[in-house]
């Protein structure tokens, strides 16, 4: 494809040892050359080659900056065009002037996510691993990195491939059959059908099963911690963190807003929110907070309820342990280094099915066994991204359900005895819902939006 040239700077912004500024396109390499000093000019420069120099204005001849320029000729490059990496001093003047320089000399400002976006225009990368891309980016532990590489190294898009592949030569064959039929071709009975979509779904099926878990490593599992005030739910947060982000007083109330941490519990990313402790309360502010908290619990994926050991159970607690019924959800009794004045019974009864744990957060005693059951209530066994192709992002996970529920309609059709013709159409919707994962068959507004959603420079 013929593309402008883009230029923009691809580390983030603010002090730093290095900044780098990408140029991508025909001309990448003549405009870089048009403000490099070196030994020898970047034109004459072999590809994938790093060189030495200095950015000079060419108007007034004045040295701005001292470089390694990363010289990569097309179409071995992550865009398959020209590429130019300027590495300078990572201040915002520095890299700003030599992106301006850049601009000046005929690039064009690059958009969120056109370097990758060329990428897939150009054919290197599908659009599952595109977005692969942006979940490394985003990526909050190392399993959750771990998942993104496979899909940036292309392993879904392999299998949805494949399953694509079975389910065109079946098409394919049907209309052999149909249009050729004095060809010496296998009759495509629907017997034969319902075997090759049969298998097909099933395939779809078991990449579906990963998704709550590849959707829970992408995004991060919501996590809400409630109770009433004084309990304890500070200091939970503080031990997940592992750092002292929420203030800590015996004064109930301490918290009237909601705290937001990211903390990886065995692998497992939460994105953790600390709340207001819920009680009745005539404090205006406080009373915001403890609203807020109410409302958080209705949309987490995860509740951590957390209990006094030293006070007998109240009404508020009973409460707390009502509204939080129906949801994945662990009861935790704190300060077990206290007097116990609580009545456990109860609280199992309460509880019912959900986990109930003991901890005294003073003593940094039970934060383990709580990681673990954390673990446990969202992955099944040991937590493995290495093994397993994981669906992990909505969209995908969403067009493999309707490719599902389509060959779902076509094997109802078959069992219904209709011609085989009709079950193609089925057939077909699949093939074109598959090839939407990997972009093989989506529209232009949906790639834009897309890769808008990436950082600039990326």
């Amino acid at each position: 494809m013929e593309l402008d040239t883009i230029a923009a700077i691809s580390t983030p912004m603010g002090e730093g040892a290095i900044g780098i500024v990408r140029i991508s396109g025909d001309d990448a390499i003549a405009i870089a050359d048009r403000l490099y000093k070196g030994r020898r000019t970047l034109t004459e420069a072999d590809t994938h080659t790093i060189n030495y120099g200095h950015i000079v204005d060419p108007k007034t001849e004045e040295t701005i900056e001292e470089v390694m320029i990363s010289v990569m000729h097309a179409p071995r490059t992550f865009t398959k065009e020209n590429l130019v990496e300027i590495n300078c001093h990572g201040g915002l003047v520095s890299v700003n002037r030599v992106l301006q320089m850049a601009l000046n000399e005929g690039a064009r400002l690059a958009e969120p996510g056109e370097f990758t976006k060329r990428a897939f225009l150009n054919g290197r990368i599908d659009l599952s691993q595109a977005e692969g891309v942006m979940d490394l980016i985003r990526a909050k532990t190392d399993r959750a990195m771990n998942v993104a590489m496979s899909q940036v190294e292309g392993r879904l898009s392999s299998r949805i491939q494949k399953l694509r592949q079975e389910l065109l030569e079946t098409v394919a064959h049907v209309e052999v059959n149909i249009d050729y039929p004095e060809y010496d071709a296998e009759e495509m009975t629907l017997d034969i059908l319902k075997e090759k979509a049969g298998y097909v779904r099933d395939e779809i099926n078991y990449l579906l099963q990963t998704a709550q878990q590849g959707k829970i490593l992408r995004e991060g599992l919501s996590t809400v911690i409630i109770g009433r005030p004084n309990v304890g739910k500070s200091s939970l947060l503080n031990s997940l963190v592992h750092e002292n982000k929420a203030i800590v007083t015996d004064i109930p109330g301490t918290t009237r807003d909601v705290i937001e941490e990211y903390v990886n519990v065995r692998g497992v990313p939460l994105r953790l929110l600390d709340t207001a402790g819920i009680r009745e309360t005539e404090d205006v502010v406080e009373k915001i907070g403890v609203e807020r908290s109410r409302k958080l619990v209705s949309e987490a994926e995860l509740v951590l309820l957390v209990l006094n050991n030293n006070e007998s159970l109240t009404e508020e607690d009973e409460k707390l342990l009502t509204i939080s019924e129906g949801r994945d959800s662990i009861i935790i009794v704190n300060k077990t280094d206290l007097e116990s004045k609580l009545d456990m019974e109860r609280v199992r009864e309460l509880a019912g099915s959900r986990t109930v744990l003991t901890t005294s957060l003073l003593k940094d005693e039970g934060i383990d066994e709580l990681e673990e059951a954390i673990k446990e209530l969202f992955f099944e066994g040991d937590l493995d991204s290495g093994d397993m192709t994981y669906v992990s992002n909505s969209r995908h996970i969403a067009l493999l359900n309707q490719a599902s529920r389509t060959i779902d309609d076509a094997l109802s059709s078959v069992d219904a005895g209709m011609p085989v013709d009709m079950v193609q159409i089925d057939i077909t919707k699949a093939w074109e819902l598959l090839g939407e994962v990997i972009g093989d068959s989506v529209n232009e507004s949906l790639i834009d939006q897309l890769f808008s959603q990436f950082c600039l420079g990326k």
